[in-house]
């Protein structure tokens, strides 16, 4: 009886670890989709790795699961059977509980709609301000190369002024929005992804301003550590100046 129940414990246990344990539940459908493999993927050590798959074969939507610690960016990434070209991979920043993405194999990235993230939400709004300054941006680039073309110098030196004032004002601009949304783990994302070459002040005062749980968060850990060793290489360089 009770070698028994020991081999019953023993099956259990077994049945437990092969069961993937989730938190995160991916669903959706690509429009026109026949043939092709659904991959969730994130970034873990550095390293982009598949979590889990799906094989479409005639029925366009999907369900895909994970285990993540605290939200995250991930991706959406369409392996297709044929040769056909497409932007093939969507980013999106998960959160724990279910995640909705509706998208079109046509424009797969371009129409992905993402629904049942708040960070999703903040990201999209961020990315569509980003964008209205990459416009302005291409604009002092064609007006630099045109100036440079007509060696004129006084247009020249004005397109750089200009080019450092709209890079100044999307910094300040990318720390604010991160302070504004303290309580939401894109707050740290975007110090680590955007700004992170910023004057160690500002990342400070992000980092600041964030509540206890996103400071405990995956990046709010990960601005943690970032700023202490940002910390400690200025403070090396500095030494090495001071000798000189």
């Amino acid at each position: 009886m009770k070698k028994l129940s020991v081999l019953l414990l023993l099956v259990l246990s077994i049945t437990a670890c092969s069961e993937k344990e989730s938190n995160l539940l991916v669903k959706g459908s690509v429009k026109g989709l026949k043939k092709g493999t659904l991959y969730l993927q994130k970034i873990e050590d550095t390293a982009l790795i598949n979590v889990d798959s799906v094989v479409i074969s005639g029925d366009a939507s999907f369900i895909l699961e994970d285990y993540i610690k605290s939200p995250q960016i991930m991706y959406l990434y369409l392996d297709k059977v044929d040769n056909v070209q497409y932007d093939d991979r969507i980013e999106f920043f998960a959160e724990e509980g279910e995640v909705t993405i509706n998208t079109t194999l046509k424009n797969f990235q371009v129409d992905a709609k993402v629904i049942g993230s708040s960070n999703q939400e903040k990201l999209k709004e961020y990315r569509n301000m980003m964008q209205r300054f990459n416009d302005k941006n291409l604009e002092l680039i064609q007006k630099n190369f045109e100036a440079q073309r007509d060696n004129d110098e006084e247009l020249i030196l004005e397109t750089n002024k200009q080019y450092d004032g709209l890079l100044k004002r999307k910094y300040l601009y990318t720390v604010n929005y991160a302070i504004l949304n303290k309580d939401l783990e894109i707050a740290p994302y975007l110090a680590m992804s955007e700004v992170f070459d910023a004057n160690i002040k500002y990342l400070d005062t992000i980092y600041n301003s964030l509540t206890p749980q996103v400071q405990k968060s995956k990046y709010g850990k990960d601005l943690k550590d970032f700023l202490k060793e940002r910390r400690k290489n200025e403070k090396l360089v500095e030494e090495v100046e001071e000798q000189e």
